[in-house]
């Protein structure tokens, strides 16, 4: 199984001897419950405090967002804008809670089809 961001912050942390609260209180206004639930993969911290946890770490901050499996925000953003149909399948997927592991098999088993010119 690979290592998520989760994971990976989690053993820094450790490795650095940092309890939750410790680090909570070290990387500012974040509550110790916030971090916990950012290891156990349950959210997704913003790139602003992934910088504060790589700093307070003392890791690259490009180290921690390797380990982040989501495309960028502005990417998905500027798509679904480009093509309205995309959006709207993005949404069906994420209303109808499709998981990661099926979107990946779902397009393992469609051709990729080009668009004719």
């Amino acid at each position: 199984m690979a290592k998520t961001l989760g994971n990976r912050i989690r053993e820094l942390r450790e490795g650095g001897d940092l309890s939750l609260r410790e680090f909570a209180r070290k990387l500012g206004d974040v509550s110790a419950a916030h971090v916990s639930d950012i290891e156990l993969g349950r959210r997704f911290p913003s790139d602003d405090l992934l910088a504060k946890m790589a700093f307070v770490l003392g890791v690259p901050f490009a180290e921690l967002k390797s380990y982040d499996p989501r495309p960028p925000v502005e990417d998905l953003k500027r798509i679904a804008e480009a093509d309205p149909a995309f959006g709207f399948a993005l949404r069906k997927l994420v209303d109808k809670k499709v998981s990661a592991e099926e979107i990946i098999e779902l397009a393992k088993t469609k051709p990729n089809r080009e668009k004719p010119e």
